[in-house]
C-alpha cells in the first residue's frame, strides 16, 4: 500500500452528503467552521462562496470542485453576500428534487468529511483553507466530476449511494491533485516518490512495530548506511529513527483516543516490547504517562458530547 493510501485509511474519513439541492434565487447557507472538510459542486447554474474575510469570494462553476477546510465559517449563495440559512432551516424551504423550468435556479451538492485522530488531522492541516479544481481533459477527477453533475441534475432509486461513492472518489483525487502539484505538500508525500527512500519508507509505515534499525532501511534501498541517513534527512527534515517515533507516537495517540487496545496492546502495535517501554517512550515525546493522556481524550470527548447535545 502506498502512504498516500495508508493515511487516508488511517484517517477513516467517513462522508455525508447534506443535500443534493435545487434553488431559485435568492438563497444562501451558512456552514459552520467545526465542518472539518467540505465539497461543493454544482451541477447547472452558478454559486458563490465566501468567508468573513474580505476578499475571500470565489464562484462555483459547473465543471469544478471547491474543497474548504474547517476552522471559519463560510456561505454558498446565488450571490456573494446574500442572506444565509442555517442547513436545516435551508433544506426544509428548498425540498424540490426536480429542476424547474426557471434557467437562473442552480442544482449544487455540498458533502461533509470527518477525519479520525492526528493521522486524519495532519491530511487536512496540508490542504489550503479553500481550494478549488478543475480538472484537465485526460484527468480521471474530470470523469468523477461529469458523473457527479449528471447524477445530480435528476432523481433515480439509490443516488444517496451513487452520490456517497462519487464524494468519496472525488475526495481521494482531489487531495491528490493538490498534493501532486502544491509546493506545501507533506513530505513523505514528496519523499514516497522518491526510489531512494519509496521502499524504506512504506516497510516503516506497514510495519511499525518491526524492531527497524538504520542499516536494515538502507539495506531496502538500496544505499549505504550514511547515504539513506542523510538523504532521508534532507528529505524528511529529520533522521530516520526519530520520524519512525514520530510516527508511532502518531499513531499510539490514535490507538489511546479510540479507546479499544489495552496499553500492552498499543505497545506492540506501535513497536514496544513491553507497557512500561512504550510508557516510557511516551513520557519523554508527551510529557505525561499514556493512560493521564487517554483519561484527558475521554474527558475532552465527553465535553463535547455534552455540548453538542445541549446546543440540539
Amino acid at each position: 500500500m502506498d502512504l498516500l493510501s495508508d493515511h487516508l485509511l488511517r484517517a477513516r474519513a467517513t462522508g455525508a452528503v447534506f443535500a443534493r439541492t435545487i434553488a431559485d434565487p435568492p438563497w444562501g447557507m451558512r456552514l459552520g467552521g467545526s465542518i472539518e472538510l467540505s465539497v461543493h459542486t454544482v451541477a447547472r447554474g452558478r454559486a458563490y462562496l465566501w468567508m468573513d474575510t474580505p476578499g475571500s469570494t470565489v464562484e462555483l462553476l459547473p465543471g469544478t470542485v471547491t474543497l474548504v477546510r474547517g476552522g471559519a465559517t463560510h456561505y454558498i449563495g446565488h450571490e456573494p453576500g446574500a442572506e444565509c440559512l442555517e442547513p436545516q432551516e435551508f433544506r426544509a424551504r428548498h425540498r424540490r428534487t426536480e429542476p424547474a423550468e426557471n434557467p437562473q435556479a442552480t442544482v449544487f451538492l455540498c458533502g461533509a468529511y470527518q477525519f479520525s485522530g492526528d493521522v486524519g488531522r495532519a491530511l487536512l492541516d496540508a490542504l489550503p483553507e479553500v481550494m478549488t479544481l478543475s480538472a484537465a481533459d485526460d484527468d480521471p477527477l474530470r470523469d468523477v466530476i461529469t458523473l457527479l453533475s449528471r447524477e445530480l441534475v435528476r432523481t433515480d432509486l439509490a443516488q444517496q449511494i451513487v452520490l456517497d461513492r462519487l464524494l468519496d472518489l472525488l475526495l481521494v483525487l482531489a487531495i491528490r491533485a493538490d498534493f501532486r502539484r502544491s509546493a506545501t505538500a507533506p513530505r513523505w508525500y514528496k519523499a514516497s516518490a522518491d526510489p531512494r527512500l519509496a521502499t524504506a519508507l512504506q516497510a516503516m509505515h506497514e510495519d511499525a512495530a518491526r524492531t527497524w534499525t538504520v542499516p536494515e532501511l538502507a539495506d531496502l534501498s538500496g544505499l549505504s548506511r550514511a547515504a539513506f541517513a542523510r538523504v532521508f534527512r534532507e528529505a524528511l527534515g529529520q533522521a530516520p529513527m526519530q520520524y519512525l517515533t514520530e510516527w508511532r507516537m502518531t499513531l499510539a495517540r490514535d490507538y489511546l483516543r479510540a479507546d479499544a487496545l489495552s496499553l500492552a496492546q498499543i505497545a506492540d502495535a506501535v513497536g514496544y516490547s513491553s507497557p512500561f517501554a512504550f510508557a516510557a517512550a511516551f513520557r519523554r515525546h508527551h510529557g505525561e504517562a499514556p493512560g493521564t493522556w487517554r483519561q484527558q481524550q475521554r474527558a475532552t470527548a465527553d465535553t463535547r458530547l455534552l455540548t453538542t447535545h445541549a446546543g440540539s
